[in-house]
């Protein structure tokens, strides 16, 4: 298990089997730790999701599948511990989600 820090300076958990489930379901996303990292603790965005999770979203120049942004959601459950759910990388993210963060 994997702990970074959100941008609220609280502690994200990413699981063995989170990582599992996201390398399974985007084979891509594989040897890309370092940018979920970057992701979570220095995203461009940060988006409401629906159920109370956040999406952190940084464009990325070079990625496996050429220039993309990065989508990492997650969720901060308390002042001292959020999860990982999923990350992929992605053309373009939602325009309809609200930005709640941003530099």
């Amino acid at each position: 298990m994997l702990v970074f820090y959100s941008i609220n300076k609280i502690p994200v958990r990413l699981t063995n089997e989170r990582w599992r489930h996201i390398i399974r379901r985007h084979p891509e996303m594989k040897n890309q730790i370092e940018k979920v990292v970057e992701t979570i603790e220095n995203p461009q965005y940060i988006l409401k999701g629906d159920y109370g999770e956040l999406i952190a979203v940084k464009f990325f120049q070079e990625t496996p599948l050429t220039q993309k942004y990065l989508i990492v959601v997650y969720k901060e459950i308390s002042e001292v511990d959020g999860f990982i759910i999923t990350a992929y990388f992605t053309t373009q993210f939602s325009k309809r989600r609200e930005i709640i963060w941003k530099p």
